[in-house]
């Protein structure tokens, strides 16, 4: 799993987008996985679940982080095309 604090100056949009669906997906996975457990279980421990729904959530948020990083970048990119003003060349 990559590090969630991690990005990688060189990264495109392209790159952002995939490790977007890729923790995406990893959220996906535990949610799934959290379902059986309690379809399965005859008591839940509420603190674990609690535990486990706020990891859920920390995972999910990331992943629209990295979306919202490459939908920042791809105007980025776009506005320096078009010859438009950017911080490092004002």
């Amino acid at each position: 799993m990559p590090d969630s604090n991690d990005i990688d100056a060189d990264a495109s949009p392209h790159d952002l987008l995939n490790e977007a669906t890729e923790w995406m997906r990893y959220a996906g996975g535990i949610a799934e996985l959290l379902g059986e457990l309690v379809h399965e279980s005859d008591a839940v421990d509420c603190r674990r679940m609690a535990l486990a729904l706020e990891a859920i959530g920390a995972i999910a948020r990331v992943g629209a982080q990295r979306t919202a990083q490459a939908h920042a970048l791809v105007h980025w990119q776009r506005a320096r095309a078009e010859g438009m003003p950017t911080t490092q060349n004002i």
